[in-house]
């Protein structure tokens, strides 16, 4: 299993999953699909799927385009709100690409009808993987939106938190120098925390890509999955792991809004974008 990791658009990320012998790909979130076609063709293989996490404009826009693109192509999904969506998944459905086995996890949060996709792959050294768009990042989470607390909660830690320590982690958007220096707010004397941070600062300098992480490193400084700990508890001032985490979320949106403020305009576009709001019809 090869795993194209493409940056898009102003921090997301696209993925072309390929499976080797069979040369037959899948794609990840399509939202420049142009670009994807690229990729395909430079690598020679056969696209037959897309594999979308939400119905975000940023995560599925590329579907309608790319179906017109290529006749036959399948996009799958949780969401009816999905664009070209040909048939809407369930948590624990598994698919199958030649060698490489899909489950996918349904981990609402940022929105109720998320889909996270575990892949491993037959007879195969190489460790799993996870493509879990806005549900989980590195070193931090995507926005509740749509979802109780309770329910992101057992989203991250009960879903996606229990997969192998080994699982390779493919998020939706390059977020991490912003998550590690909130997670260094919440936890400032987590070596873990700085080693990374120290880490993901080269990696900005450098421009190139923070992804793939691990599970086994996210439970090292990802204070979305660590909602149990005592530095955690004390920084949020709760004890109940759902009350904690949403606390989390007020404080991670607050340090955002400090560290970047957007103007009344851009909050209306990028909720416009979001599908949050709608344009008004012509009279």
């Amino acid at each position: 299993m090869k795993v194209k990791v493409i940056p898009v658009l102003e921090d997301n990320y696209m993925y072309l999953v390929i499976e080797e012998h069979t040369r037959e790909a899948v794609a990840v979130d399509v939202a420049v699909p142009k670009r994807l076609l690229e990729i395909v063709g430079r690598e020679g293989v056969s696209l037959t799927t897309v594999l979308t996490t939400h119905h975000h404009w940023d995560h599925a826009q590329g579907n309608t385009e790319l179906v017109r693109l290529l006749p036959g192509l399948v996009v799958l999904g949780a969401d009816e709100r999905i664009c070209a969506l040909t048939r809407r998944l369930a948590h624990g459905e598994e698919l199958r690409f030649g060698a490489i086995h899909v489950r996918c996890l349904l981990t609402p949060g940022h929105t109720s009808g998320h889909m996270s996709y575990f892949l491993w792959e037959d007879e195969c050294l190489d460790p799993p993987a996870v493509f879990s768009g806005d549900a989980l990042s590195v070193a931090g989470c995507g926005s509740r939106l749509e979802t109780t607390a309770q329910q992101m909660y057992h989203s991250l830690v009960e879903t996606l938190g229990t997969l192998p320590p080994e699982t390779k982690v493919f998020c939706g958007h390059e977020h991490t120098l912003g998550n590690l220096e909130f997670a260094q707010k919440v936890e400032p004397c987590n070596n873990h925390v700085k080693a990374k941070l120290s880490w993901a600062k080269k990696r900005d300098e450098d421009d190139v890509p923070t992804v793939p992480s691990t599970l086994g490193e996210e439970l090292l400084y990802n204070p979305f999955l660590r909602v149990a700990e005592e530095p955690v508890c004390k920084f949020t001032g709760k004890v109940a792991p759902a009350e904690v985490l949403e606390v989390l979320c007020r404080e991670r949106a607050s340090f955002e809004q400090a560290a970047e403020p957007l103007q009344p305009q851009a909050r209306a576009l990028l909720a416009l974008q979001w599908g949050l709001l709608s344009m008004p019809r012509p009279k």
